[in-house]
Order: C-alpha cells, then structure tokens, then sequence
C-alpha cells in the first residue's frame, strides 16, 4: 500500500481588540488590505469582522509549518500594531457581546446569516483547523472512523475558552456550546467507503439545503478543497508552540492508524455515545478530570493517557521527524492548557483588585502569549 503524504496545512482564527481598551475592534478595510498585500491568499476576512483567518501552505514537515505560521503571526501583528490593533489566538474573548458585533458583508457570509439566524450572530468563537495530506479518497474516511477516538483528547489538549460575556462558565471550552448549535457539527457519522459519504452529501446538496460539503462541519472530515483529512475539534491556541506540537500529533495519528493497516490491524471503533461522553468530559472539564477508556472500563488520568499517546505515536514522530513537538503534549499538561492559564491569571489578579482589572490582565496575558513563541 503506497504511503500517503502526511502533508500539513494549518488554519487560524484571530479576533482582533484595540491595544488600549483591548474590546473586540472590527478590522478597517485598509488592514485588510495591508494583509492581502503582505501574504496573499493566506489570509482571508472572517464571519465577523472582528476576525481573521490565516492559513498556512502545503507543509511536508513541522519545520515548515513552524516558519509559515510564525511569519502569518508574526506579520498579522505588526499590521495589526499599525491600526492600533492587536490579535488574540482565542477561542472566546473573556468579555465581549456577541450582540455587539457585525458580520462581514460577503455573500457567502451573508448567505451564512440568512440560513442560520440567531444562531449565526453568536457565532463569536474561533477555532483551529489542521489538514493532514491523505491521498486515497477511502483511506481518507477510513482513518477518520478510528481517528473520532481521538478528538476528545486533543479538545482537552487545546481548550481556550472558559469566559463567555464577562463570566466564568465552568467549561473550558465554552465554544464548543456555541458551535454545536450550528448544524451538521459533531462528531463525524461512522461511514463505509468514500463514496458513502459523497452520497450522504449529495443527498443534502441536491434539494438546495446546502451549496456544497463545506457547510459539513464535523469535528474530523474529509476536506472539500483539498485531499485530506480535516480535524476541526480544536480551540484555538494562544501559543505557536502549543498548535504545532497539536498538529504534528495529529500528523503522527494518522500515520499510525495508516501503520496499523498496512499490518491489516485496525484501531477499534466505539460508538458515539461513548466517544461523546469523552468529548463532554473534555469540554466541561479539559485535562483535569481524565478520560473514559472503554477498554479498561475506567477513567483514566490525563497524563497516564498522554503518556501512553506518546508511546503509541513516537514510531510515527520519528518518520516524520516531529518527535520534539509530540513529547510537547508533556509540556501542555504540565503548564496547563489555555483555559487553566486564563483561570490562574484571573485568580491572581482578582486577589488584588477587582474583576474588571482581573479580565484584563486575562486579556493581557492572551497578548502576551500570541506573542511568546515569535
């Protein structure tokens, strides 16, 4: 069996606050402008015009994913800076109200509007998307039933959104709540070949529902535009380093399982409701609580499930010479994912001074950190 390419491409979601007050600040069309000049096609108006997408090139190796993100950051920053602006890579802004916001004025934004309601203006989260090169159409969706096992984990990984509208709302990932109002989210329907799935998709395109698949939005799909693997599942995450070492994991995943069948084994496929109950845990409560492995009949603690993760994926990190950015997963449960960070900063800062003052030095540290890693 030829192996695929296990390429990489990641995409990003900023929202953008005013450096002073650091609100939420919809993006001048000169900024925009000044974007498009900078990087091209690898940068792009979001839903909201408080937003903005970046989207990384082919990458082959982490390497090259590290130096395209970093110059995407990087210089989404210093245009940002020129308009008195700065961009948070955060799934939910601590404070802002989602009724506060304006959608950009695109067609398919607007036709986004129109078919989806009040359920469109809450969209005020953004989320990280990681591509992985698998070639072979049946493959593709083959690895995406035992990859769902997965997704829980790297939700837990990368949550980043505890605050909504001013308050702590007990999950870690609060965006997800938001997300899964939307249809056709969640995790992806079990599938039999690729072909399944075009007429599963098809069915819906051809009453005029929808334009085409990319109105799917499930936690893992088979991407549209390109010939891989999407996974959707997770927040975004305000370090560079943190949403490399998440993808080259994701890479690492898929390369495994494909391993694992051309030794005709397979990872076991469970049901939604099982994996379901994880992806909650996950949001509700991130790393802290442990995960359900229904192998053993327990929940397990998350770092013995990162452990055995990295013992499961290091053939594969090796190959593909990632192996650093996997043992990183160590490093994100050690210092705590985003939303634990936040929630430290906010505890910190309220045993001196007020919740006001507390958010923004919540907001401060989500500056800071988006800047750590440049």
């Amino acid at each position: 069996m030829p192996s695929p390419s296990f390429t990489m491409g990641i995409e990003e979601e900023y929202l953008l606050v005013d450096q002073d007050t650091r609100k939420l600040a919809e993006a001048p069309q000169a900024f925009m402008d000044a974007c498009k000049t900078a990087l091209g096609d690898q940068v792009s108006p979001e839903f909201l015009r408080c937003q903005v997408e970046v989207g990384t090139k082919v990458c082959k190796t982490i390497g090259d994913a590290r130096n395209d993100l970093k110059n995407l950051r990087k210089t989404v920053a210093e245009i940002a800076g020129d308009y008195g602006l700065a961009p948070l890579a955060v799934s939910c802004h601590p404070t802002a109200d989602w009724k506060e916001q304006h959608h950009t004025d695109r067609d398919r934004y607007n036709d986004l509007r129109s078919d989806l309601g009040g359920v469109a203006r809450r969209m005020l989260i953004s989320g990280c998307h990681v591509h992985i090169g698998i070639e072979d159409d049946d493959l593709r969706v083959d690895l995406m039933n035992q990859a769902s096992y997965f997704l829980p984990h790297f939700l837990a990984l990368s949550c980043s959104s505890p605050f909504w509208q001013g308050e702590d709302t007990g999950l870690d990932s609060y965006r997800l709540t938001v997300f899964d109002n939307l249809p056709r989210t969640g995790l992806p329907p079990r599938l039999e070949s690729f072909s399944s799935y075009k007429r599963a998709v098809d069915a819906i395109v051809q009453t005029g529902a929808i334009e085409d698949a990319t109105k799917v939005w499930w936690d893992l799909r088979p991407s549209d535009r390109f010939p891989t693997l999407e996974t959707r599942i997770c927040d975004m995450s305000p370090r560079l380093e943190h949403v490399l070492t998440l993808a080259a994991t994701t890479q690492c995943l898929m390369r495994m399982l494909w391993r694992l069948k051309t030794q005709n084994q397979r990872w076991r496929i469970y049901d939604h409701f099982l994996v379901g109950e994880n992806r909650w845990r996950a949001q509700r409560y991130g790393m802290r609580e442990g995960l359900i492995d229904f192998g053993r009949g327990e929940v397990v603690p998350f770092g013995e499930l990162i452990d055995e993760l990295v013992e499961l994926l290091t053939e594969d990190a090796i190959e593909l010479d990632c192996l650093e950015e996997l043992r990183g997963v160590r490093n994100i449960f050690e210092g705590g994912n985003s939303a634990e960070r936040q929630r430290k900063v906010f505890d910190a800062a309220r045993a001196t001074g007020s919740e006001t003052d507390a958010m923004q030095a919540v907001l401060q540290s989500l500056i800071e950190e988006y800047h750590a890693d440049l």
